[in-house]
């Protein structure tokens, strides 16, 4: 499965959001995911093992817990695809930060 194709999915980039915060343990995302999304702990489960399988999530056992880690070396697909754009974002964020600056002058006492 492709970076995008992961990525598509709002469960799993909210899972990602979760796991980009720290470790946490399977029952802390379904949890979460449940109260958030209104699904049960099979399809929150199935949501983690396609991260795993993808390599977006790694695992490990503590005890009878399994516990949930960010695996960022996917996103380099997602960064390289988006270089391409970055600099249409920077010229029109380096404009708007002129705009904001041109604004604080002029409202100064």
């Amino acid at each position: 499965m492709q970076a995008f194709d992961v990525l598509g999915d709002p469960v799993r980039r909210r899972i990602l959001e979760l796991l980009a915060t720290g470790e946490h343990a399977s029952g802390e995302v379904v949890d979460v995911i449940s109260a958030e999304f209104g699904i049960g702990q099979p399809a929150v489960s199935m949501q983690l093992r396609v991260l795993r399988e993808s390599g977006f999530a790694t695992v490990r056992a503590e005890g009878p817990r399994r516990l949930y880690a960010i695996d960022a070396g996917p996103m380099a697909e997602v960064d390289a695809w988006l270089a391409r754009f970055r600099g249409f974002w920077e010229q029109r964020l380096d404009a708007l930060e002129t705009e904001i600056n041109r604004g604080r002058r002029t409202t100064r006492p």
